[in-house]
């Protein structure tokens, strides 16, 4: 069974894999797997961009998101008349022609990655690049991983795949997805310590975040910085402690990253 995984610590956000996707399917069908993608308003795969933290401590997450292949696929079981259908090598296909008015179709989708073609009245969604894996065409794998120069999403069979680790989006939809991600960034608490007496960034401190979740500890940088990476979604308590001074903060991951600025040391 084929599976793509995706390595979301080497993505640099240059959007090769939507492009590659645009050039593929923009203009052109590839019938019986597909009619041709809108220029506007769909992307079969898409590089969603996160703005995480607050300033100065930001980062920037990248995640390429397309039709994840699922082996209990909503999308089949709400289509009538064969409209979806699973290949033999597990890529899920919607038939552009059994498919036509079946709105319901798109709608079972609990990540939002298919979408509905207004003018010819058909769901649309990522077909796996079918139509480059069928045959002997000299480009043999999805169009988005030929485009990707940095290897960030790579496509065979899922036995043959590096998948120690990976997660899937979303595991709580109970689909099975076959699209498997590594690195998907995970909350951070960070700031800025500073002493006030002296005015300068304390370095060295010792920063501590405890809660139900687990312990986790850093130490501040040459510039005063702390990151506390990789945390679960908890309340925690972060204690600082510095040349016999010490500092209690609570805080929440639970819904965001938290960037707390500069925290004077006292």
């Amino acid at each position: 069974m084929k599976a793509f995984l995706i390595d979301m610590s080497t993505c640099v956000g240059c959007h090769d894999c939507q492009i590659g996707c645009k050039d593929e399917h923009c203009g052109q069908a590839w019938m019986p797997y597909a009619e041709a993608q809108p220029e506007t308003g769909q992307f079969w795969i898409e590089l969603k961009q996160f703005e995480r933290g607050a300033v100065p401590h930001v980062r920037v997450a990248y995640q390429p998101t397309m039709c994840n292949h699922c082996e209990e696929a909503p999308c089949l079981k709400a289509a009538k008349d064969g409209a979806v259908s699973r290949r033999d090598d597990g890529l899920v296909i919607i038939d552009p022609i059994k498919s036509k008015g079946q709105r319901k179709i798109m709608d079972a989708c609990p990540y939002k990655v298919i979408y509905w073609n207004d003018e010819l009245d058909i769901p649309q969604k990522c077909t796996g690049c079918a139509h480059l894996l069928d045959g002997d065409h000299p480009i043999n794998v999805p169009r988005c991983v030929d485009n990707c120069h940095l290897n960030v999403i790579t496509f065979g069979e899922e036995a043959d795949l590096d998948l120690a680790g990976t997660e899937v989006l979303h595991p709580e939809f109970g689909t099975k997805p076959r699209v498997f991600y590594r690195g998907l960034p995970k909350k951070f608490i960070a700031a800025t310590v500073f002493d006030p007496d002296t005015k300068e960034v304390v370095i060295g401190a010792k920063v501590t975040a405890q809660g139900e979740a687990g312990t986790f500890a850093t130490t501040t940088d040459g510039w005063g910085d702390f990151w506390l990476r990789d945390l679960p979604d908890a309340d925690w308590t972060v204690t600082i402690e510095a040349d016999g001074k010490k500092k209690t903060i609570k805080v929440s991951t639970k819904e965001e990253d938290k960037g707390l600025g500069d925290v004077a040391l006292v």
